[in-house]
């Protein structure tokens, strides 16, 4: 399953370059940091709203997924060690995880 987010940055590492004006990955790169959080943002509370209603789930989860990735790629965030991180806390409890932060 993981490879498939995989590829999904692989995709939005190679638009990051690519035409603003053709890309919508590339405009939201080049728009910087600030606007890409504002849009995960904007994104999360769509899928508030959609968990809520009980309605487009599945489509506002993934355009959260999406804007997640490329925050993470403008604020120069690694996805591979995000994916590191979850490995590392599939060994211990969640609860104490978050005791040892």
């Amino acid at each position: 399953m993981s490879v498939n987010l995989i590829d999904l940055v692989k995709i939005i590492r190679d638009r990051k370059n690519k035409d603003k004006d053709k890309s919508y990955t590339s405009s939201l790169l080049s728009s910087g940091l600030s606007k890409c959080i504002d849009k995960m943002e904007e994104e999360f509370g769509e899928l508030k709203e959609a968990l809520n209603q009980k309605s487009n789930i599945e489509h506002e989860a993934a355009d959260t997924i999406y804007h997640i990735l490329v925050t993470l790629e403008a604020a120069d965030i690694k996805f591979e060690e995000v994916l590191k991180e979850l490995e590392n806390r599939k060994k211990q409890s969640g609860i104490d995880e978050k005791n040892n932060r």
